[in-house]
């Protein structure tokens, strides 16, 4: 399916397209609106951080905030794909985090300016070690979770995603063609709550993966 090695897709992938409000509890918990097609926004390549790294909050937020997300990875290219042909384009998937700096998106939102300030700056996006398709067969229905300094914050299943990601494939591709290598944030469940410097995060699904971020200041 891959030309490159895929399990180190942060490394040469060329885009994060990502899918917000995507989870009605967390669409309700931040007074949004439910989504009656989905929310999209990009992340740049740069705002890729594997463990050993810390977490940076940019000097401009004084409210970032943790979300949790399954990130799926693509195998295999193409522009329209079909719902029914979607998975085999799926290489394989990564715990996320959208790092969201919260002040921020909340001023651009009333603004009405676009939510790059406060979604796509560096280490914004902390990921796993891949994992490969197989380890999890059905990824409609995976438990993901996160806690700070030992305290449970986040605790979901992608069950509750407003759109499934076959549906999420293909409703990108008609807009935005996807290439090897590239990941989607499928969203995040309610729970997300501000960090602070020192804090860490640690994250994971059962039995399948997990990873633990510190976090700092620019």
């Amino acid at each position: 399916m891959t030309s490159r090695n895929i399990s180190r897709f942060w490394e040469w992938g060329k885009k994060i397209i990502c899918v917000g409000r995507n989870y009605a509890d967390h669409a309700k918990e931040l007074n949004n609106t439910v989504p009656t097609e989905p929310v999209l926004f990009l992340k740049t390549p740069s705002a890729y951080l594997t463990e050993g790294s810390p977490i940076l909050i940019p000097k401009y937020s004084n409210s970032v905030h943790h979300e949790i997300e399954l990130g799926v990875v693509i195998g295999k290219g193409g522009t329209a794909i079909p719902q029914s042909s979607a998975m085999q384009h799926v290489a394989g998937y990564a715990l996320c985090l959208d790092m969201t700096a919260r002040d921020v998106q909340d001023d651009c939102k009333s603004k009405g300016l676009p939510w790059t300030l406060a979604k796509a700056f560096n280490t914004s996006c902390p990921v796993s070690e891949f994992i490969p398709k197989e380890r999890i067969p059905d990824p409609g229905n995976v438990k993901i979770w996160l806690n700070v300094n030992g305290q449970m914050r986040q605790n979901g299943c992608t069950s509750q995603m407003i759109f499934s990601i076959p549906f999420l494939i293909s409703y990108i591709s008609e807009i935005i063609t996807l290439e090897e290598g590239d990941l989607i944030l499928t969203g995040t469940p309610k729970g997300v709550s501000a960090v602070q410097v020192h804090d860490e995060l640690h994250a994971g699904i059962d039995d399948v993966v997990s990873m633990t971020f510190k976090v700092g200041r620019l």
